[in-house]
């Protein structure tokens, strides 16, 4: 997939019958092919780095021990190991920690005190931190420049669907940034299966509240 067909069909989606009064996301949608997504096995993962930032600040959250304060300052917040019992304890607070951020970095040695406090509900939002996306690090690993790379980062989850979808921005940003966006997230989708392009059975993009229109 090309940036020109991205921008094409992004072209089309600026259809005013598409205009609302507030600023719509710009969605991705890739269908898949002779793949049988209803496997385990065949289900794909993708923690797509991104060039541009999608559109909206994702919000970071650092599960760390109190050696690690200092080092994880660049979190949007940082919830040390004394605190675990309280968010355990507290359904409401563990809900609202939850809903407020989008990915959560955890300290490897601490994965099971991690697990033991937010698992119950971090794990059923598919929110625990998780290695694919650097997400766990070693004691004393400064989280500055995970926390850049992660206000980059979407999540495509297949599960047991044939597609997945995800913002790749939003429509007042440039042309040129949505479609290297788009085509960032297409490349590392296409390399997490099994056959490639030959598994993809097409590509489109949609606004939050428009029909989907085809990359072709």
């Amino acid at each position: 997939m090309e940036q020109k067909q991205v921008i094409e069909a992004l072209t089309k989606l600026k259809d005013p019958s598409n205009k609302k009064n507030f600023v719509q996301a710009v969605d991705l949608i890739i269908t898949f092919k002779d793949i049988d997504m209803k496997k385990t096995d065949n289900q794909i993962t993708v923690f797509a780095n991104l060039p541009h930032v999608p559109g909206r600040d994702f919000k970071i959250c650092a599960l760390v021990g109190p050696e690690m304060k200092e080092e994880s300052k660049a979190a949007d917040k940082v919830v040390l190991l004394d605190d675990f019992e309280k968010y355990k304890t507290n359904k409401k607070e563990m809900k609202k920690l939850s809903r407020d951020f989008d990915f959560f970095i955890a300290q490897a040695n601490l994965m099971t005190n991690v697990a033991a406090a937010f698992g119950r509900i971090l794990g059923p939002k598919g929110k625990m931190p998780n290695p694919k996306a650097g997400c766990v690090v070693l004691p004393k690993t400064n989280l500055k420049p995970i926390v850049e790379r992660l206000k980059k980062v979407v999540k495509l989850v297949s599960r047991n669907t044939s597609m997945v979808q995800c913002s790749i921005g939003k429509e007042n940003m440039d042309e040129k940034m949505l479609a290297e966006n788009a085509v960032s997230v297409y490349n590392q989708v296409l390399h997490s299966l099994p056959q490639e392009k030959n598994n993809i059975r097409q590509v489109m993009l949609k606004l939050s509240m428009s029909k989907p229109v085809k990359v072709e």
